[in-house]
């Protein structure tokens, strides 16, 4: 529903003076970071229509530059045009994710078009694209270095890829779906957000806590309670869904929880995301069949490492052949172990992760509860810290000066080891209803030089993790501490990133590569040495147990199979949707569960759509591009062996890193930064040795 008394307010708000709004006046703050006290909900949509208003002049200066068209007149001009907007935007979006309301939410409705529109006029400018053209057919012969090279290709590529050739008499069209794109994606996850935040378990019968450690009961009771509730109450939010499934007794309730997790945005209600996700494939299929594409996914893959949807589908059958056989063999095994407590009947869904637990605790003697009081988040944060320490010699510094855009939100000065500012951190953690689920990396700004000074970057780590109560600080899962490592591997590469253009800088690179900063962070999870630096028992301050170290090791593989195959699944129905040459013929869900059958186990479950909730790939930036997530695995477990080779904390192998990976963004082509890096092209041999899944090569 559309707050109109809100759109009143906004409209009114356009004619206030720059002085009025704050997003549109110099940012005075700590490093330039923005002042969010002073930032309203109504001052967003004045801002963009104001910013936008001063690229179209910037963009209007550079077309009618009479002169020859030249690298610094066009390309740099485009690239330094439109700041105020990226700032406005970096915004925005980001509160849009961490910190919404049905206000942000209209104003998002309202702000989408118009930078769409934006966009468009940029990308469909004829006048522009014809100085672009013109320098780089040019480019082998003005003397640009290859960073300039790599900016310029990919601005080239990026207008040719956004219809710049198009026929005039599709361009309207090209204009309207991108616009359509860009609202069906805002639908899409307001619904899920939305369908997230709407069912609770709420128990008031202590019985039905069975099987649930004393931990997740406090965390249930604190969550009643902020609801003003009695008893206890279970969301679908991670923190709160996980457990609940691992260790409740009660199957009813699991089957509950199951059933409407899996089903959100599958009510036929105001909140159902099918026809979404059929017009958002379908307006793909058909932009990208106008750019002369037989398939999105072709039009996508054309700029990443795999470069084909042949090459991707060969990638995840390779594994798939390993995996598979071991996932069937895995679910006899639980199967087994379940009757041998009792259990009868066909196992289900909502049983895999209960049981799943209850294996692990019996073959390895290891659980969450027993982790958890040695992950201490504050304590776990300084060990990461700490790590970044050691390998890059960066420092941080908590500064409750900068200003951060919710209460629970701290921000910190990072620091190199010569003193020199790298960035600012925001370290967001907790579920709260005004957040999306999950965990990402984000920036506020990014690292660019702009006339000679080095813009450092504004970074964001946001996520989801167990919230702190009245007794108890936040004590973090294992599967907990693997995503903050992987989300800080994402905010080292926008951290210490070192280039001279914002469009090359930090995690602007090919997809499939971006996950090897993040996925590599993961290595040192179940590292003796790095872990000992932090662990301690949150009570006794006992250092954590070498043979607790050793049992996370051993289990470090536990159910490879099943976690392969999961995510094969996902990158599989991704492939599939986005390999469509012809617009969607049937319905979403049934289209939904054949794609990911040959990797189904269990029988289906009624109203369960993964597409449904699937926002990395409707709603985020991975459409056609899942499957980087293990394409970075095997880069990873290949860069990891390098460093186990010299030594975790090796300086030189993490400078190596730093230099060729992490510094470099997207300045050079992917495959040439890791073979600087390693000296070799990566090897799946590794990856395979990992994960237990040596058995491809039988």
């Amino acid at each position: 529903m559309i707050n109109i008394s809100l759109l009143t307010a906004m409209s009114a708000c356009t004619n206030q003076t720059t002085n009025d709004n704050p997003l549109l006046n110099d940012f005075n703050g700590i490093h330039e970071t923005p002042p969010f006290s002073k930032i309203k909900v109504e001052h967003y949509v004045p801002a963009v229509k104001t910013a936008i208003a001063e690229a179209k002049k910037e963009i209007d200066a550079i077309t009618n530059n009479k002169e020859t068209p030249t690298f610094e007149n066009t390309v740099l001009a485009l690239e330094e045009s439109g700041q105020l907007l990226s700032r406005v935007l970096g915004i925005f979006h980001n509160l849009n994710e961490a910190e919404t309301s049905p206000e942000m939410q209209a104003a998002a409705r309202e702000i989408s078009p118009l930078v769409t529109e934006h966009n468009n006029d940029i990308s469909l400018n004829e006048n522009l694209f014809k100085r672009i053209k013109e320098i780089y057919d040019n480019r082998y012969n003005l003397s640009l270095n290859d960073e300039q090279i790599m900016l310029l290709t990919k601005r080239y590529k990026g207008f040719v890829k956004n219809g710049a050739n198009l026929a005039p008499e599709l361009r309207e069209r090209f204009r309207e779906i991108n616009k359509e794109l860009s609202q069906l994606s805002l639908q899409y996850n307001e619904n899920d957000l939305a369908e997230t935040n709407d069912f609770i378990l709420h128990i008031t019968d202590s019985n039905q806590l069975s099987g649930l450690t004393e931990s997740i009961i406090e965390a249930a009771a604190f969550e009643a309670k902020e609801r003003n509730m009695e008893g206890w109450v279970f969301s679908l939010h991670l923190p709160s869904y996980y457990p609940f499934m691992q260790y409740a007794d009660n199957r009813q309730l699991r089957e509950k929880m199951y059933k409407a997790y899996v089903s959100r945005c599958n009510h036929n209600n105001e909140h159902d995301n099918k026809k979404i996700v059929e017009d958002i494939v379908n307006k793909r299929l058909e932009r990208s069949k106008m750019l002369g594409y037989n398939s999105y996914a072709d039009y996508v893959l054309e700029d990443r490492m795999a470069e084909s949807v042949t090459n991707v589908n060969t990638f995840l059958d390779e594994i798939f052949e390993a995996s598979h056989p071991i996932a069937k063999k895995e679910k006899l095994e639980l199967e087994k172990f379940a009757r041998s407590l009792g259990f009868e009947g066909e196992l289900q869904r909502w049983d895999w992760l209960y049981y799943a637990e209850k294996m692990k605790m019996h073959l390895h003697n290891i659980n969450d509860e027993m982790t958890k009081p040695y992950f201490e988040l504050s304590r776990t944060q300084q060990g990461i810290f700490d790590l970044a320490n050691k390998l890059y010699g960066l420092n941080f510094k908590y500064n409750p000066e900068i200003e951060v855009y919710h209460p629970d939100v701290k921000a910190y000065e990072v620091t190199d080891s010569d003193n020199r500012f790298m960035a600012a951190l925001y370290l967001d953690f907790h579920p709260r209803p005004s957040k999306s689920s999950g965990a990402w990396m984000t920036s506020f700004r990014e690292q660019s030089v702009r006339k000679g000074k080095d813009v450092r970057p504004l970074i964001s780590i946001v996520c989801n993790f167990t919230k702190p109560t009245d007794s108890s600080p936040s004590l973090l899962t294992f599967s907990e501490v693997q995503t903050f490592l992987h989300e800080f591997g994402h905010a080292l590469h926008g951290m210490l990133s070192d280039v001279t253009y914002e469009s090359l800088s930090g995690t602007s690179v090919y997809r499939d590569f971006v996950e090897l900063p993040s996925q590599i962070m993961e290595n040192w999870a179940i590292e003796k040495e790095w872990l000992d630096l932090f662990a301690t028992h949150n009570k006794t301050g006992e250092k954590i147990p070498t043979e607790l170290i050793e049992k996370l090791i051993s289990a470090d593989n536990y159910l490879t199979g099943y976690n392969n195959d999961r995510q094969l699944s996902f990158a599989s129905l991704d492939m599939a949707w986005h390999s469509l040459t012809n617009p969607l013929s049937e319905d979403v869900e049934s289209f939904n569960n054949k794609a990911m059958s040959k990797f189904e186990l269990f029988p289906d479950v009624e109203g369960a759509c993964m597409s449904n909730t699937f926002g990395h790939l409707f709603a985020g930036g991975y459409a056609a591009g899942y499957y980087g997530y293990k394409w970075a695995e095997v880069l990873d477990a290949d860069a990891y062996s390098l460093f186990k080779q010299n030594g975790i904390f090796d300086k030189e192998t993490a400078q190596r890193f730093r230099e060729n990976i992490l510094s470099k963004g997207g300045s050079e082509h992917p495959m040439q930064l890791y073979v600087k890096f390693k000296g070799e092209e990566p090897s799946i041999e590794a990856f395979l040795e990992r994960s237990g899944l040596t058995s491809i090569n039988n």
